[in-house]
């Protein structure tokens, strides 16, 4: 039988301690709770003792799980679970879900030609500006974006654009008209370099969004690839009875 941790990079006891942190967030083990055995979990996981004892001592330096002696390990803690990015239906709600985050741009190149368009999505401009930059909210990386911005947008307030969010100075610039506004979501993996950006593990799940402007001519003013970290996201609807 196959072990749940194989075919990855990661070390086990890091991917062990997400597992039990997870299992703190969801309540299996409540505050207070005694954690089974290390013998135990070592059998349930597959994995070797020192495994699970690596893990829990990643819980107890986040301050989640209280080692005791001759007594066991209790949950101790909750992980902070701050739900920043809801999943908006509308231009104004996504304007606001942006209104308090800091960018930090990666890199940036001026006079791009060739964004990575798709059939059917639009129009190239003649040149983009090109950001990759990563968001931050109370102190925490919480999505890397990727976007290409209409050059001559760009060019009417270049420091602003290169020092704040785009969608909230796109969307209140005079003479800018978003005529459609495209948004799609998948659920992915962090790669390498995703998951050293937002401090996650390699695997962990993410919220990759695909995100397209057009102005009244069919012109694509505004394209971005956004990679959320998946504990940041919240997506809530109201379902037809």
């Amino acid at each position: 039988m196959s072990n749940i941790f194989d075919g990855t990079p990661v070390p086990r006891y890091f991917l062990l301690a997400d597992l039990f942190r997870q299992r703190i967030a969801r309540g299996e083990w409540p505050e207070k709770h005694r954690l089974p055995t290390l013998e135990a979990l070592a059998l349930e996981f597959s994995v070797a003792r020192v495994t699970v004892r690596q893990a829990i001592e990643v819980l107890a330096r986040e301050g989640l799980v209280s080692p005791q002696q001759g007594r066991g390990t209790f949950v101790s803690g909750v992980p902070r679970t701050q739900r920043y990015i809801s999943v908006v239906t509308t231009l104004d709600e996504l304007v606001r879900n942006y209104e308090d985050t800091q960018p930090t741009i990666v890199n940036m190149e001026e006079g791009v030609s060739s964004p990575p368009l798709k059939a059917n999505e639009g129009s190239p401009a003649e040149q983009y500006t090109y950001m990759r930059r990563v968001h931050v909210r109370d102190a925490s990386a919480y999505c890397v974006i990727s976007l290409y911005l209409d050059e001559r947008i760009f060019r009417r307030a270049p420091e602003e654009f290169r020092t704040k969010t785009v969608i909230p100075l796109l969307h209140s610039m005079p003479g800018v008209h978003i005529k459609t506004a495209h948004q799609v979501l998948t659920i992915g993996t962090a790669d390498m370099e995703i998951a050293q950006m937002l401090d996650i593990a390699v695997g962990a799940p993410v919220v990759e969004v695909r995100r397209i402007f057009q102005d009244k001519e069919g012109t694509v003013i505004y394209l971005a690839n956004v990679i959320y970290r998946g504990d940041s996201v919240r997506i809530e609807m109201d379902l037809k009875p």
